[in-house]
């Protein structure tokens, strides 16, 4: 049986154990009819040209956990930003962890969403917010279908939240294979600020899949700060949907930190509904042995006078894989927009391979935009530089990879996940390197 057709045969017996209301289940159910229509996307469709997902649907992946195992702070710790305070949104193999997690109620709902979906308090939040930004595409269809657990954020207007937010999504290896699809939902109310980091990880060297989608809701003059960590191990496979819409005077930035997994495929998708919105995408993607990093944003600027800056910069080393597909569309009604996309890359090995796609699609006259795309290697000059001075050639070359990506790095607004994020990276190309940037 295919995995396709697991999932399906799944399905009815996984509705039945629900508790929700008729409007989550005629969602649930029109999604699966999506994903059977359609399964998994392939080469064939434009957007997945260079990213096949075939090596890893061949797996027997367990649907849903036969049993839960327990997992110390201790074990943990190393994946938490434990230099601070911060809440914590904790899941061990989709299954919710109090023990380490710390969530409130105190003035803003910091939880889970099993509990919005399943409550009547939460009913007509739901109804407003649940899956409506979500796109209809096979394998977000096959999330919302499955979608049982994962955060619930909703920040009341004019709040400013006092610490950073942590969802981690932990993976045991207690099943020998393991597919996860956790759901998030996060609404920013008026005038309010968030920071949230997000972080999908392994604990064992068996096979996982993870399926993720998360819905921002960004209200007027909301400000969001999202993070994204990806450092996971080599048998790990992760599709990051994310859907963020924006009202007016709203500030919404995405850092996305790609080191590490056998496949990711990160889906970022920007909708500006009002003026004056600012979207803000930043990635760094560090890759070696045969992994591959797929980045596929959208930035639709949907009402005049709003910004959009998207800068990715790529390392790659080896056989691995990098993608780059950017698209910025312009409605006729959105004037006087200034729109900016950059993505650089550097191959180290001859076998590394990048291949890039900005797209610009303008229908107004009355607007800035403009697009770019590097793909080379190191600079020998300014490597012979360095190393004329007595640095040596690994450190060299870590020098010119830490000034290639400070443009990405130097907004991070969070100064405890930035010394963590220099050493990731120091981790990453095997040098120590004595300063943060």
């Amino acid at each position: 049986m295919s995995l396709k057709e697991k999932l399906v045969s799944s399905f009815l017996a996984f509705e039945d154990n629900l508790e929700e209301d008729s409007h989550v289940h005629e969602i649930r159910n029109k999604a699966i009819a999506t994903f059977e229509e359609k399964g998994f996307p392939t080469k064939k469709e434009e957007d997945w040209k260079y990213t096949s997902l075939k090596p890893i649907l061949n797996k027997e992946y367990s649907i849903f956990p036969k049993s839960e195992k327990a997992v110390e702070f201790k074990e943990v710790r190393e994946y938490f930003l434990h230099d601070i305070d911060t809440y914590k949104i904790v899941f061990i193999d989709s299954v919710y962890s109090s023990f380490l997690s710390e969530t409130t109620h105190d003035g803003l709902d910091i939880c889970l969403l099993s509990a919005a979906i399943s409550k009547p308090k939460y009913k007509a939040i739901i109804e407003t917010y649940f899956n409506k930004i979500a796109s209809e595409n096979s394998i977000t269809s096959l999330n919302t279908a499955f979608a049982k657990e994962g955060a619930y954020i909703n920040i009341p207007k004019n709040k400013e939240v006092d610490k950073p937010i942590e969802i981690i999504n932990f993976s045991t290896g207690n099943e020998a294979a393991i597919m996860m699809q956790p759901r998030n939902l996060i609404i920013v109310g008026e005038n309010a600020h968030v920071q949230i980091i997000e972080r999908h990880q392994s604990l064992s060297s068996n096979a996982v899949f993870t399926n993720s989608v998360t819905e921002i809701f960004a209200e007027k003059r909301a400000f969001v700060d999202y993070y994204k960590i990806q450092n996971d191990r080599e048998n790990t496979s992760l599709i990051d949907n994310t859907f963020i819409k924006q009202e007016r005077d709203s500030n919404c930035n995405v850092h996305t930190f790609s080191l590490g997994g056998k496949l990711t495929r990160n889906n970022l998708n920007f909708y500006q509904n009002g003026e004056h919105c600012d979207s803000t995408l930043k990635g760094v993607t560090i890759l070696n042995e045969k992994q591959h990093v797929d980045h596929n944003t959208l930035v639709q600027h949907i009402s005049p006078n709003c910004e959009s800056h998207q800068d990715y910069k790529g390392l790659y080393a080896d056989s691995s894989t990098g993608i780059f597909n950017g698209k910025v569309v312009v409605e006729k009604e959105a004037q006087k927009i200034n729109a900016f996309q950059q993505n650089n890359n550097i191959l180290i090995d001859d076998n590394a391979t990048v291949n890039a796609k900005p797209q610009l699609e303008i229908f107004a006259d009355d607007v800035k935009c403009s697009h770019g795309c590097t793909i080379g290697q190191f600079d020998e000059n300014a490597l012979f530089y360095l190393r004329s001075r007595g640095i040596g050639k690994k450190e060299s070359e870590a020098l010119l990879m830490y000034a290639f990506a400070n443009t990405v790095l130097e907004t991070v607004k969070i100064p405890e996940l930035k010394r963590r994020i220099n050493k990731l990276i120091a981790n990453k190309i095997g040098v120590s390197i004595g300063f943060d940037i």
